[in-house]
């Protein structure tokens, strides 16, 4: 019996919250490593585009709540994704239109880029501060929980609970399904194998015919409907604050690095790597221990760090990577 409770917890608290985790940075990472592969640069900028797509979310929740139309046991939100995603599209594709455009005709370097993507992430971070404010708001719509912690112990008996939120089942159930459209659409359709043509070989892609403007404008809005589903569902499952989003870019890159900059499994992979990391090592395993060893006291919690060092768990993991292999688990290219 008290292997079963000590599983569950291991479910419960790492698990699960690791899982739902994941999947956004997941999400997150598959914009990053989309842009790196086709337009070549690492956009700085992508975090605070999550933010910029979650506010607009929240807002046409919001909206949609005023008037009355609810999903019922499921959040709002689904309902104003396609509002966000929308509006961050256009956000991107402007800032393309007036910042990046310049510096491909020029032929810059991929650190212009870089540096001209920081700037931009100041000004979108800034903006989204004014479009919502700076508080931390939360999504209290829709049922709480698929399984709560009360009926799994009435129906399993045993002592120690199981919770699983219905924004972590959500969250896994729809990053499934968003990257297998991804995949779908960069392999069966033509738009999407022009794409991976002019990440291959830029030049053998033009000569082929491909609009690089095409593939380009294609690149942003994908990019920006990960970002803003990513950004959502992140949302949902803990709570959306401007500042929160600025900060999950670590570990976003961390994953996308981990996994192979500008390989799109690498980037699934990366991110759930990093996410199991970080709970894993901020997780205080007293309980565990309990239950699997009753007669051992230990003298602290059994927590390797706490869990306001969780970014450097994705600090480390960049670092280490970046030092014995910088194309990543899956060979990226080089960073």
């Amino acid at each position: 019996m008290d292997i079963l409770n000590a599983a569950v917890a291991i479910l419960n608290f790492v698990v699960i919250p690791a899982a739902a985790y994941g999947a956004q940075l997941a999400l997150g990472a598959l914009g990053v490593t989309l842009i790196y592969g086709i337009l070549r640069f690492s956009n700085f900028a992508h975090g605070d585009t999550m933010a910029f797509g979650t506010a607009v979310t929240i807002l046409a929740t919001w909206g949609l709540q005023a008037l009355g139309i609810t999903l019922g046991p499921l959040p709002t939100a689904l309902l104003a994704l396609p509002v966000g995603i929308a509006a961050t599209a256009a956000m991107v594709l402007a800032t393309d239109r007036t910042v990046y455009r310049f510096y491909r005709a020029q032929k810059a370097k991929p650190i212009i880029l870089v540096m001209a993507s920081v700037g931009v992430m100041f000004l979108m971070n800034g903006f989204t501060r004014l479009l919502i404010g700076v508080d931390e708001q939360r999504f209290a719509d829709g049922e709480r929980f698929i399984i709560n912690v009360r009926d799994f112990r009435e129906m399993t008996g045993l002592q120690e609970g199981l919770a699983l939120k219905t924004t972590q089942g959500l969250t896994i159930v729809i990053a499934v399904i968003v990257v297998w459209a991804l995949f779908w659409f960069l392999n069966r359709t033509k738009s999407g194998k022009a794409m991976r043509a002019y990440s291959d070989n830029e030049d053998l892609a033009l000569l082929s015919g491909i609009d690089p403007e095409k593939v380009v404008r294609m690149t942003w809005i994908i990019a920006a409907a990960l970002a803003t589903i990513a950004g959502t569902l992140y949302g949902l499952d803990k709570a959306f604050k401007p500042f929160n989003y600025f900060q999950i870019l670590l570990p976003i890159f961390a994953a996308a690095i981990v996994g192979g900059l500008g390989n799109p499994v690498g980037a699934i992979a990366g991110g759930f790597l990093v996410a199991f990391s970080e709970v894993a090592i901020t997780y205080p395993w007293l309980k565990i221990a309990g239950y699997l060893f009753p007669d051992w006291q230990p003298g602290g919690l059994l927590q390797l760090l706490g869990t306001e060092y969780k970014f450097a768990v994705s600090f480390v993991i960049l670092i280490v990577v970046l030092l014995f292999r910088p194309t990543g688990l899956f060979r990226g290219k080089s960073v």
